[in-house]
């Protein structure tokens, strides 16, 4: 089953590129030198301004949805009649978007100091599930004004992906979603202890 290598080996590479390392070094700062240290799209924001970090934002997000697409391309792109991964492309998809999350959080291209592959995360989902990747974003634009806070927003329509998924997908296809958050999970533990110990 080569579809399945072909898109590990193009999800790692994809996620490896360091957005942010890249952009902000364009402004003399290294992101995992100053702030929480996470090289993402937010330490770039609260270095930097919105401005600056929109790349960053906005590459992130195409590293995981260029990795769903080159599994979905290897497989025979397999979807239902809402763009809903399914058959054949199910499992190349799903390494795909885990690949681009672990190279965002190791990237090879950086010194395997990598962010928290939320946004990776989130770009991986636009081509797992396009119905319920936009309904996260409505979470996403409601919560942000109704709470004035886009971190709060964000973390709603994050953990809310799962759950619109099944309006979707079948709850094997939910369970492997999770298995991805929970890469983001243990990124997010390890950068807690690196933390500790400095």
């Amino acid at each position: 089953m080569v579809e399945v290598p072909v898109a590990v080996i193009a999800g790692y590479l994809l996620g490896s590129v360091p957005v942010a390392v890249l952009v902000a070094r364009g402004h003399g700062v290294d992101p995992r030198d100053v702030g929480d240290r996470n090289p993402g799209y937010w330490n770039v924001k609260e270095r930097l301004g919105r401005r600056a970090a929109v790349p960053v934002f906005a590459g992130d997000t195409l590293k995981g949805t260029l990795a769903a697409l080159a599994g979905l391309l290897v497989s025979g792109a397999h979807t239902t009649g809402l763009g809903v991964v399914t058959g054949a492309s199910v499992v190349p998809v799903y390494v795909a978007v885990a690949a681009a999350m672990a190279g965002h959080a190791w990237p090879v291209f950086a010194g395997f100091r990598g962010g928290r592959s939320v946004l990776t995360f989130a770009g991986g989902v636009a081509v797992i599930c396009p119905p319920a990747f936009v309904l996260a974003v409505g979470v996403l634009a409601v919560a942000a004004l109704a709470l004035r806070s886009f971190a709060v927003g964000a973390r709603l329509a994050v953990f809310g992906v799962p759950v619109l998924q099944l309006l979707f997908a079948p709850v094997e296809l939910v369970a492997a979603t999770g298995g991805l958050m929970c890469l983001i999970g243990l990124r997010f533990g390890q950068a807690a202890l690196a933390a500790r110990r400095r």
